[in-house]
């Protein structure tokens, strides 16, 4: 089979994919998008006035707190999201370990935070919508909608805190970590070879100092072992050799005879 080359394009379109499919993806644009129904549900029908009357009144118990703990929560939930949603975009191109674990930390930190903000705002926001004297036509499925999304924000933020907890547990090793263990690795190496490699005799080293000693022994015994041999030879030559006979021995011959 043949394999298909792609272009840069598309080679850039599957990542894109691959990276919307992603459950991180998937659970921080829903974070978002609740959010944003949550600010902007309130901010377009959440305050309403009675026919009686021309003042605005928040539609969750005429409290201007709960609407305005909900759309700050939402507007600041929204713009948290689409900021981390763009660092696990480049997340490859960050090669740091260090600035990686510090996103990682502040993307726990923040998941944690927002999944107890939400939970205190279902829940605030509940019990001032069952607390309202007045229910207005248009204000009623924004403040339910407010409820609901807020409800629906809580595990995905649960979720978010989870994967950043285990990204922070899978970190890699710290480059001087992994340059020590790279290290011993070789030396274990290194020592593994040294013991199964027998080195010659002739491939020892030896100081100057222990030359400079072996060399004037080794003279030494030459020069003993010459001094001997010479003496020994000159010996045999002189046992071997007759007592040259002089004049003077020869006279004394002479006379004896006569």
């Amino acid at each position: 089979m043949r394999r298909v080359s792609l272009s840069p394009q598309e080679h850039s379109e599957n990542n894109v994919v691959q990276f919307l499919r992603q459950p991180r993806t998937i659970a921080r644009i829903l974070a978002g998008l609740f959010s944003l129904i949550i600010f902007a549900s309130l901010v377009t029908d959440g305050y309403q006035n009675l026919t009686t009357s021309s003042q605005l009144r928040c539609v969750l118990n005429d409290n201007w707190v709960a609407c305005g703990y909900a759309i700050i929560a939402g507007v600041l939930a929204f713009l948290q999201s689409f900021l981390f949603l763009a660092f696990d975009a480049y997340d490859n191109i960050i090669i740091s370990h260090t600035v990686k674990s510090v996103i990682l930390s502040l993307d726990l930190t923040f998941s944690i935070i927002w999944s107890c903000i939400w939970f205190v705002g279902f829940c605030f926001l509940a019990n001032q919508w069952n607390r309202s004297a007045h229910h207005y036509l248009l204000g009623s499925s924004s403040a339910r909608a407010s409820i609901a999304f807020a409800f629906f924000s809580i595990p995905c933020w649960v979720y978010l805190g989870y994967r950043a907890l285990r990204g922070l547990w899978a970190e890699p090793p710290i480059p001087y970590k992994q340059s020590l263990d790279e290290g011993a690795v070789a030396l274990t190496t290194i020592s593994s070879v040294t013991t199964t490699t027998s080195i010659p005799n002739s491939m020892e080293y030896h100081s100057p100092t222990e030359g400079r000693r072996a060399s004037s022994t080794e003279g030494r015994r030459a020069s003993f072992t010459e001094g001997r041999r010479a003496s020994s030879t000159e010996g045999r030559r002189a046992s071997s050799t007759p007592f040259p006979q002089t004049p003077m021995g020869n006279r004394l011959t002479f006379l004896n005879d006569n």
